[in-house]
C-alpha cells in the first residue's frame, strides 16, 4: 500500500474487517478494554485494527471471532457462507 505524505495506506481488506469487529463488539455490548484483553493486544492496538490501520493474524481473528461468538465468516464477509 503506498502513502500519501508520509502516512501509511489503509489496505481495504483491514478497514472492512476492522470496520465488522467494532460493529460486532459494540452489538455485544464489549468495552474497547475488554475486548482487548481477550484478543492478548493493548487498547490502542485494537482501536488501531477497528480503524482499518493495523492487519490482524489469522490468531488474531480467530480470538476475535471466539470472542465474538461469531462464526469466522462474519468478519471477512457481510454475506453468510453458508
Amino acid at each position: 500500500m503506498g502513502s500519501v505524505l508520509g502516512f501509511p495506506g489503509v489496505d481495504p481488506l483491514d478497514a472492512a474487517i476492522g470496520a465488522r469487529l467494532k460493529r460486532w463488539r459494540q452489538a455485544r455490548g464489549l468495552s474497547i478494554d475488554d475486548f482487548a484483553v481477550l484478543l492478548h493486544m493493548s487498547a490502542e492496538e485494537t482501536r488501531r485494527a477497528e480503524a482499518g490501520r493495523a492487519h490482524l493474524t489469522t490468531a488474531q481473528i480467530g480470538a476475535a471471532t471466539h470472542a465474538l461468538r461469531l462464526p469466522l465468516w462474519a468478519l471477512v464477509s457481510d454475506t453468510r457462507a453458508y
